[in-house]
């Protein structure tokens, strides 16, 4: 009677241990369930962690590519065109160039590629028109008294006391949490090293290119309108909050619709 109660005592473990293998695989990283374990070891959401090399959770293969041609759209004309508005002397001249940016989208192959072509343009238009707002023209590299300003929140990262979180890069990457999670994917300490955001030209552009697709691009592809990126990127100047900013991100958008001969969508502003 031992012998047969061991036995059936064993055989059940066994039996458990295989229905609850795929969970606990799914939990390395001791993830939400509604979140991915990234091939870095990392929990998010989005393409970064759930695509390629995702180690658990609701892994997805990346979203289909309409082999959209974002070198043709993204026209040395129009990068250029944006850098001829700001000053001669911006640290972001020859710093932002548009053969960075066409080198660093082979990371991110979602990116002005879903949907349809006319879809791939409105992205490329809204990417651009945030860019453009964030850097003036793609002439700032660093916030504007970005020093002077504490973005470190504790409870969601580390910080580390010698080193300021502020924006930086196409998009302004700002706080600790966010420099942590982008170094996570790109491959760079964003705890320790948030500056390299402002003088590596491909980790910069990486840095925008990270965010947008963790935080913008899935709800713009869904048809959530060009003011659910303004929310998602400073959502702060929504509301009321800064009507200014908004109308400038709107302005910059609408004219790069136009000059990409597509229309805007609905909801532009937020």
């Amino acid at each position: 009677m031992k012998i047969t109660f061991l036995t059936l005592l064993f055989t059940t473990a066994v039996f458990l241990s295989i229905l609850l293998r795929e969970p606990v695989v799914a939990q390395n990283c001791n993830c939400a369930p509604n979140l991915c374990c990234s091939e870095y070891g990392y929990c998010g959401s989005g393409d970064a962690y759930c695509g390629k090399g995702c180690k658990g959770g609701p892994c997805s293969s990346p979203s289909p590519n309409n082999n959209a041609d974002v070198a043709g759209i993204v026209t040395t004309t129009f990068f250029n065109g944006i850098v001829a508005k700001s000053a001669g002397n911006c640290q972001g001249r020859g710093f932002y160039t548009r053969d960075v940016f066409l080198r660093t989208i082979n990371d991110y192959p979602s990116f002005g590629r879903s949907g349809s072509i006319d879809d791939s343009k409105r992205e490329i238009a809204a990417f651009f028109a945030h860019v453009t707002h964030e850097t003036g023209s793609l002439c700032y590299i660093n916030e504007i008294d970005g020093p002077s300003k504490n973005y470190c929140d504790t409870n969601k990262a580390p910080c580390n006391p010698n080193k300021g979180y502020y924006g930086r890069g196409p998009l302004q990457l700002t706080h600790n949490y966010n420099y942590a999670a982008a170094g996570k994917s790109i491959g760079f300490d964003g705890i320790n090293n948030p500056d390299i955001v402002a003088t590596d030209q491909v980790v910069s552009f990486k840095s925008a290119l990270w965010f947008w697709m963790e935080n913008v691009h899935s709800g713009f592809a869904s048809g959530s309108g060009f003011g659910a990126t303004i929310r998602a990127i400073n959502g702060m100047e929504c509301n009321g909050g800064n009507p200014g900013a908004v109308n400038s991100r709107v302005t910059y958008y609408t004219d790069y619709c136009k000059q990409f001969g597509v229309a805007t969508g609905d909801k532009l502003s937020c």
